[in-house]
């Protein structure tokens, strides 16, 4: 039972990493001032708690799942995984320290939208994160049916 609670919990949180990144994308527009900026910040804190609670269930399904730590450590598969989702990690800081200055600067100035270069800029990081995640359940799906070639 604890294993597939872990199971599900582990979904859930992907799934809704996914949706959070999705939304953000789709928030990034020029010409974003304040009150979005508020919003896109509030998203991409829930991202990083997504991300965070995705470890850690994780790390519960690896040492306290059905299979154990002995075929997750062990599958070239899961280390597949686990790279994606440190490269999605690391093309997610780019956005969120972006965020943080546009939304500081939209309090220094209450006049203050986000350019189009900038959104320009930051969506690259978004296609990048998006392309990466989508290996990440794919590794996953070979994780547990193909053997390494």
């Amino acid at each position: 039972m604890l294993d597939l609670l872990l199971a599900l919990g582990h979904h859930f949180l992907v799934f809704g990493l996914a949706a959070v990144l999705a939304a953000e994308a789709a928030l990034v527009q020029p010409g974003m001032d304040g009150p979005r900026l508020k919003t896109l910040s509030t998203l991409d804190r829930t991202y990083g708690l997504f991300a965070v609670l995705i470890l850690i269930v994780g790390f519960l399904r690896v040492f306290y799942g059905v299979r154990g730590p002995e075929f997750f450590l062990t599958n070239p598969w899961f280390w597949a995984k686990i790279a994606c989702f440190v490269v999605v990690g690391i093309l997610s800081a780019p956005p969120s320290i972006r965020f943080f200055a546009w939304q500081r600067q939209a309090r220094e100035d209450g006049a203050y939208t986000v350019s189009e270069r900038e959104v320009r800029r930051v969506r690259g990081f978004f296609i990048a994160e998006i392309v990466v995640f989508a290996f990440i359940p794919l590794f996953a799906a070979a994780m547990v049916r193909v053997p390494f070639l």
